[in-house]
């Protein structure tokens, strides 16, 4: 939001040099991003100042030169050759000296230099009235009358021209009392009293001298409240419809906005100034002399001022004649019904609308304009009449014509200021400091917020109605703090602790610890918005569109929906890192995912209507690393992911004894699905993204995904406590062995059997070290190359036992699986 600094001080008088007023209004929570300095003159006359023309001869190889010397308020005088017909000695005069930039008079500008005319040194130009801007008169050189100007005075503060500056105000979501001049000024005047100690002075315009011309216009409402719980008007007669004053224009150019008409002007002033947005309609095109307030049906067309033809979604408030709609109210005007030139009669419209209504309908026509910024914030609606008043006596006063009616009020429940109860113990405690009352009440009563009782305990306080996110003691105490200065509240020298007792599984350490090993792999975290486009549920086998948590007042369709899993924001983000050239990727997620639990759906208990659920999905495509020199490129595939996979849930001592192992049972996930082995419940589902869910998300490379359940990740955590032994000092025994089976037999089978047949002396490190498919085996046949390791840990094992064991296995696997001695 801009603010213009000069037009501030309409307000709030002050010589605050504009940083000061910019630490201050940051100090208070209104954030000054930027700010722009303008110039009334383009380049600001620098280097520009008074000078007097000590010598004035003529140039010896010139018949219209003059050579003189001028004293510019510097230990030396200047040299300046000068073609004026006028210059005379003893004038004072304005001078360029070197390094200003005067204007050619086509739009450009040359910079002053050290240079020779005809011979003769010259150190600087003395201008006339047009080479500085302020007229087009280029006669000769502008003459200085005034004798009591000091030599050497810049020329802007000669002149009486002031720069002005414009603030960038980062508005946020909360601070619509702040969103006008007044508003900010109001901030302003508060920091200056508590900060500067500044007994400064703040007002706002006067409208004690509105009075009513006539009551030849009388016009007849029909108004929903629940649209528009404030609706105000006025009619003028007879006005000018013309250009806007220099003032007005200078003024809204400075904020960026562009001059209309003064009648326009004038309603955009007032936005601006005060805060409430104001529309005026060309009464002669309000048929029948009714105004309605109401929804319109789905698929109504409505053009727009910008000529652009919209479909109504049936719910936006419309400002309606008798026969047809003129305005989409809160947004943006119609094109047939706005002001023109040929203009004599106007009506005037300021209203409070509901703020959900108006954000809702700027976002479904992505139509983000001044009024609406501000009525989906809030505005004020007991500021209504007050606006109209000023915008009436502006319009009279630039536009000429009478008001020809009464003020219109319909307001059938008026809003009342908001009523909270400010107790000094608990803001103390709050504050964790004690603030004298007086600084309390005064810092109240500078912010508008008016003190109804008080008593030794606190205050009843009165908070107006433009404070819409004051509603609690807490929000006022927030309200006094940031006038106060939080870092006015001191840091105490000692330290109140208690002890806090974490229950076993600490479950923030344990993700830390996930997190710190996928880091350490080379994987980045993400954070996507919980908010996700309702298309991705729709026909949705794997994530039913019914089990979808929706949004009441969602902000559009593509944040109407609680995510059901983690997938289509990694997807999301996956394809963004492409489209910019990424391909390499390696992320990781952590949080929370949204389900409605159908079978609860009328229980009267609202938390068991819905559950959440916890997951760690972690996202891999294109290489596991970078080229580079030393190695080559290898591309991630599906045991990349499962190493990951598998590694963590080693980390978290969840053994493959606690598991098993089946198909996945999501279609977009071409994989596993690892089940706990006792109650069932999905631990982890593994694998390749199928084609068709990356072909929504526009990825054209193969996407591998890990799918952790983290909530019954750390139900499976073993409680115990880790206990070490010492090493076995006899070796292990190795042997392998060469096994033909069915192309449908996983790994995982054989050595779910082998554990199985030998738990006592069979370690827990089955390698597969070769697999094998060929013309040499049989049809639907594949060998795998195993190695098994033995050990007893009391004596070393004898050939007999090794041999007896083997045996075992073999004939097990012979039995479960068929499998043969290749």
């Amino acid at each position: 939001m801009k603010i213009s600094y000069n037009w501030l001080k309409d307000y709030l008088p002050t010589n605050l040099d504009v940083k000061e007023v910019e630490n201050l209004l940051t100090f208070g929570g209104l954030e000054v991003e930027s700010i722009e300095k303008i110039s009334k003159i383009e380049g600001g006359l620098e280097n520009f100042v008074v000078g007097k023309v000590i010598e004035c001869k003529d140039h010896p190889n010139s018949d219209h030169l003059h050579l003189t010397k001028v004293d510019v308020g510097e230990e030396e005088l200047l040299d300046i050759v000068c073609g004026a017909p006028n210059v005379e000695k003893g004038q004072k005069v304005i001078v360029a000296k070197i390094g200003a930039k005067v204007y050619d008079g086509s739009g450009n500008f040359f910079e002053i230099k050290r240079s020779k005319l005809r011979g003769e040194v010259s150190c600087g130009m003395i201008c006339s009235e047009k080479e500085l801007q302020i007229s087009n008169n280029h006669d000769g050189i502008m003459v200085i009358l005034d004798e009591d100007v000091r030599v050497g005075t810049p020329a802007k503060e000669y002149l009486n021209i002031e720069d002005e500056y414009v603030l960038e105000i980062g508005l946020t979501a909360n601070r619509s009392d702040a969103a006008s001049h007044i508003g900010v000024a109001r901030d302003l005047y508060a920091l200056i009293k508590t900060q500067k100690k500044d007994d400064v002075a703040f007002s706002i315009p006067k409208v004690d001298n509105f009075k009513i011309d006539s009551y030849k216009n009388e016009i007849k409402f029909e108004i929903n409240p629940n649209l528009s719980p404030r609706y105000c008007g006025i009619t003028i007669s007879n006005v000018q419809v013309k250009e806007s004053p220099s003032w007005l224009k200078d003024k809204l150019n400075l904020i960026g906005i562009r001059p209309i008409n003064n009648i326009v002007d004038a309603t955009n002033f007032v936005l601006f100034e005060i805060g409430q947005p104001l529309h005026a309609f060309d009464l002669d095109k309000i048929e029948g002399q009714k105004i309605r307030v109401t929804t319109l049906e789905k698929d109504t067309p409505f053009t727009t001022l910008d000529s652009i033809e919209r479909k109504l979604n049936g719910e936006e408030i419309m400002i309606c004649n008798e026969k047809e709609p003129m305005c989409m109210g809160g947004i943006y005007g119609g094109l047939s019904s706005g002001v023109g030139k040929d203009t004599k009669n106007i009506f005037i419209e300021s209203a409070y609308f509901n703020p959900a209504i108006i954000r809702k309908a700027s976002k479904y026509h992505q139509l983000k304009t001044d009024a609406s910024f501000r009525y989906e914030r809030g505005t004020d609606p007991n500021i209504t009449i007050y606006a109209l008043k000023r915008c009436a006596m502006l319009i009279k006063e630039i536009a000429t014509g009478e008001i020809s009616s009464q003020i219109f009020d319909i307001y059938p429940k008026e809003i009342n200021p908001f009523k909270v109860e400010l107790n000094y113990k608990r803001m103390y405690s709050l504050i964790g400091k004690e603030i004298e009352k007086t600084t309390i009440k005064n810092i109240l009563i500078d912010l508008g917020i008016s003190i109804s009782e008080e008593d030794e305990n606190g205050l009843i306080v009165l908070v107006p109605t433009n404070k819409v996110d004051v509603l609690r003691e807490c929000d006022v105490v927030e309200e006094i703090l940031r006038i106060y200065g939080y870092n006015n509240v001191e840091i105490p020298q000692n330290i109140k602790s208690s002890l806090s007792i974490h229950h076993n599984p600490d479950k923030e350490k344990i993700q830390n610890h996930i997190t710190s090993f996928l880091a350490s792999n080379g994987f980045n975290e993400i954070m996507n918005n919980s908010l996700t486009k309702m298309a991705y549920y729709e026909n949705n086998l794997n994530f039913p569109f019914e089990k979808g948590v929706g949004i009441l007042n969602a902000l559009s369709k593509d944040l109407a929906l609680m995510r059901q899993t983690l997938i289509y924001g990694g997807l999301e983000t996956i394809s963004y890192n492409i489209n910019r050239k990424k391909n390499n990727i390696k992320v990781f997620e952590f949080g929370n995912c949204y389900y409605k639990n159908l079978e609860q759906k009328d229980s009267n208990d609202v938390t068991k209507r819905y559950s959440e659920e916890k997951h760690l999905t972690i996202f891999c495509t294109g290489n596991t690393f970078d080229a580079s020199w030393k190695k080559k490129e290898e591309k991630v595939d599906f045991f990349f992911i499962k190493n990951i996979a598998t590694n963590i849930l080693e980390l978290l001592r969840i053994y493959p004894e606690k598991y098993n192992i089946a198909p996945s049972t999501l279609s977009c996930i071409e994989g596993l699905e690892y089940k706990h082995s006792d109650n069932n419940r999905t631990l982890l589902t593994i694998g390749k993204i199928d084609k068709d869910t990356l072909k929504t998300f526009d990825i054209k490379q193969e996407v591998f995904v890990a799918d952790f359940y983290w909530n019954n990740i750390i139900h499976s955590l073993n409680k115990k406590t880790i206990r070490y032994k010492e090493i076995p000092k006899v070796p292990e025994v190795r042997r392998d062995l060469a096994l033909v089976v069915d192309e449908s037999i996983s790994f995982e089978d054989i050595k779910n059997i082998a554990y199985k047949a030998e738990k006592k002396f069979l370690k827990r490190n089955i390698n597969l070290f070769d697999v094998y498919q060929g013309d040499k085996l049989p049809k639907g046949k594949k060998q795998y190359a195993l190695s098994f390791f033995l050990q007893d840990e009391e004596k070393t094992l004898t050939d007999k036992q090794i041999d007896s064991i083997m045996d075992k296995l073999i004939k097990e696997f012979d039995k479960a699986l068929g499998a043969k001695l290749r």
